[in-house]
């Protein structure tokens, strides 16, 4: 990638795919390929000056993971849970789910349900709590549960697929053509590069499913995740709670796009998440 142009960031993302020549970029690695697919967007920026100026997307994006409450500690406090907060699930099925048997096995609850009962088992739940988000409520590859998961408690409740589209367009083009989810998790080194990454938010958006750009564990204080969250127009984050120098990292960047955009900067707060309830 010596001498291309770092203004075309599509071309140097697919000289690095070209040279890698693998689907799941296993010769030189998603890592490596991701370093130097945002060193490429970040050196265009700092030579443009794009992004001093606050970018051109207002929107700023509600913290998706910063919405896991614990609802009765709430009510306790004296707040209304679905009028002052919200709650979000971040389930991983696939840690539960028995792919011969095609059940799910909630050991704490001593319960097995199949993808029709575990579908009935989130109803009961999106009852009682003011549940407006809900991830990874499926297994990876249980796609006929995800259907019917989407077909229930999709109208109302955003339904976040983080392993099953793994930000990759093919799964999403066939989780799009399936009616699975109605929303996807957006980890920039979980595709490798940033052309990518776009090309799934792009695709999620086309087809009226919202995005959440996240982080993803052993993070650093980088905060290009908040940079893409407005630029892509995501609307949602996932960067964790108020806590470790990786995190506020994220937060304060956000801080400073807002402080740019000024009067044009806009919060949909609970509007980001769709419906949901309440």
């Amino acid at each position: 990638v010596v001498g291309m142009d770092a203004l075309d960031q599509t071309a140097v993302d697919a000289r690095m795919l070209d040279l890698d020549g693998t689907p799941g970029k296993g010769k030189l690695g998603a890592n490596a390929i991701l370093g130097v697919s945002l060193a490429t967007a970040q050196a265009a920026a700092l030579a443009t000056g794009v992004g001093d100026e606050g970018g051109y997307a207002p929107d700023l994006p509600t913290n998706e993971e910063a919405l896991v409450l614990v609802t009765e500690a709430i009510s306790a406090a004296g707040y209304a849970p679905g009028k002052d907060v919200a709650v979000a699930l971040d389930v991983a099925a696939s840690e539960f789910f028995d792919g011969k048997t095609r059940r799910y096995t909630l050991k704490g609850e001593g319960k097995s349900y199949d993808a029709a009962g575990l579908v009935g088992f989130y109803e009961q739940l999106v009852r009682k709590y003011p549940i407006v988000s809900i991830e990874d409520g499926m297994a990876e590859d249980d796609w006929e549960g995800w259907a019917a998961l989407t077909r229930t408690l999709g109208g109302g409740v955003q339904l976040v697929g983080d392993d099953v589209f793994v930000t990759n367009v093919e799964r999403l083009t066939r989780g799009i053509d399936a009616g699975v989810a109605n929303a996807i998790l957006i980890k920039v080194n979980q595709i490798g590069t940033l052309t990518e990454t776009v090309a799934a938010v792009r695709m999620a958006h086309r087809a009226g499913y919202r995005s959440v750009m996240s982080h993803r564990s052993g993070e650093t204080e980088d905060v290009t995740i908040a940079d893409l969250a407005v630029a892509l127009d995501c609307g949602q984050i996932k960067t964790g709670s108020l806590s470790r120098s990786d995190r506020v990292a994220k937060y304060n960047q956000l801080l400073r796009i807002e402080e740019a955009l000024g009067a044009g900067a806009r919060y949909p707060g609970r509007s980001a998440f769709g419906r949901g309830r309440g």
